[in-house]
C-alpha cells in the first residue's frame, strides 16, 4: 500500500572564522569556545536523530561555504561524522574575513547542487569582518530556497576577546579594536574584497576587540530570507527548533502489510474454532471426572469387602 512519508536531511554549516575562537560558552560547566560549543551541539543532535536521517557537514569562512561531504545516513556513518567534527578547527579557514550575510548566497548555491534536498542548519555568531556598511551589505532578495533554514546564534551578548593564534595553535595575544575597524571611506574597497585588515595585537586588555553575538542582525537576516532563528545556548532549544523545521522532502513508499493481513487471518480462524475447542475441552473434563468417580467407587467397594 503506497503512503507518503517525510524525509529528513540536514546540512550542518559551521562558522570557523576566528571570532568563533572567543571563549564565552560553556560545556558541562566549563568555559568553551564558540566553535567547541557548536561541535558539541551537533554531536548531541547526531546522538538523537533517528536512523534513516541524513546529515552533511560544511564550513563557512570569508564569503563561501564548502561541503565536506553530502548528507549521509546518520547511523551508518555515525563514527565518520564524529571523526570529521573532531578535526574541524579555525585553521581550516581559507581567509580571515567573515561575511556571514553574503555566505547565505553561497550556501544556497551549494545546497541547490545536492542530488537530494536538505535543510540547512547554520551555526554562527554573526560577526561580520569587515563590518557591514552600505557598500558591502549584500542584497538577499534573490535568495529563493532558504525557506525552512535554521540560523543558530552561538555566543553571548556580553561577548569575549578574540584570540590570535599561530599556525600551530599557540596563543600570540588578542585582536585589537583597531584591527577590526573599517573607516567609511574604505567600505567600497571592502565590498570589492580588496581590503586587507591590519593585524594588530592588543597591547592592553582594554584595547582588545570584544566579539559579541550579533543576535539582532541574525534575527533580521533570518526573517528576510524566510528562515528561522534560535539561540544555541542549549541543546534542547536547538532540538525544539529542528523539530519545527519542514522535512527536506516527501516521497511515496510502499507499506508492507502482508504480515498484518496474515496475523488477522490467523486470529479470525482461531475465533471460528474457539467455540468447538471450548466444547471439546468441556467434554474431556467431564470424561476425566467420570473416570475418577468410577475408580473411587471401585476402591470403596474393594475396601468394604
Amino acid at each position: 500500500m503506497p503512503i507518503k512519508r517525510n524525509i529528513y536531511s540536514y546540512f550542518f554549516v559551521l562558522d570557523i572564522t576566528q571570532s568563533m575562537n572567543a571563549a564565552d560558552m560553556k560545556i558541562d560547566g566549563k568555559v568553551a569556545t564558540r566553535l567547541e560549543h557548536t561541535k558539541h551541539l551537533i554531536r548531541q543532535s547526531l546522538a538523537q536523530l533517528p536512523c534513516g536521517t541524513k546529515v552533511g557537514l560544511g564550513m563557512f569562512s570569508g564569503v563561501n561555504v564548502v561541503t565536506l561531504y553530502l548528507p549521509v545516513d546518520v547511523c551508518e556513518n555515525f563514527n565518520s561524522i564524529q571523526d570529521t567534527l573532531d578535526h574541524i578547527d579555525w585553521r581550516n579557514a581559507w581567509t580571515a574575513d567573515s561575511r556571514v550575510r553574503e555566505s547565505m548566497l553561497s550556501t544556497s548555491r551549494v545546497v541547490a547542487n545536492f542530488p537530494e534536498p536538505a535543510q540547512v542548519v547554520f551555526f554562527t555568531d554573526g560577526e561580520e569582518a569587515p563590518k557591514l556598511h552600505k557598500f558591502n551589505t549584500r542584497d538577499l532578495s534573490t535568495l529563493q530556497n532558504a525557506d525552512g533554514w535554521l540560523i543558530v546564534g552561538v555566543g553571548t551578548l556580553e561577548g569575549a576577546a578574540v584570540p590570535k593564534f599561530t599556525e600551530k595553535n599557540q596563543l600570540l595575544g588578542y585582536w585589537s579594536n583597531e584591527s577590526m575597524e573599517l573607516a567609511p571611506g574604505a567600505a567600497p574597497i571592502a565590498a570589492a574584497g580588496l581590503l586587507k585588515r591590519t593585524k594588530d595585537i592588543a597591547e592592553r586588555p582594554e584595547d582588545r576587540f570584544i566579539s559579541k553575538l550579533s543576535e539582532n542582525t541574525l534575527q533580521a537576516m533570518a526573517k528576510e530570507i524566510s528562515a528561522s532563528y534560535v539561540r544555541g545556548d542549549y541543546f534542547q532549544a536547538l532540538k525544539s527548533a529542528m523539530q519545527q523545521q519542514k522535512p527536506a522532502r516527501k516521497e511515496w513508499s510502499v507499506l508492507v502489510i502482508d504480515f498484518i493481513l496474515s496475523a488477522l487471518a490467523g486470529l479470525l480462524l482461531l475465533s471460528m474454532f474457539a467455540p468447538h475447542y471450548s466444547k471439546l475441552a468441556h467434554l474431556i473434563k467431564l470424561k476425566r471426572k467420570t473416570r475418577i468417580t468410577t475408580k473411587s467407587h471401585r476402591l470403596t467397594e474393594a475396601w468394604d469387602s
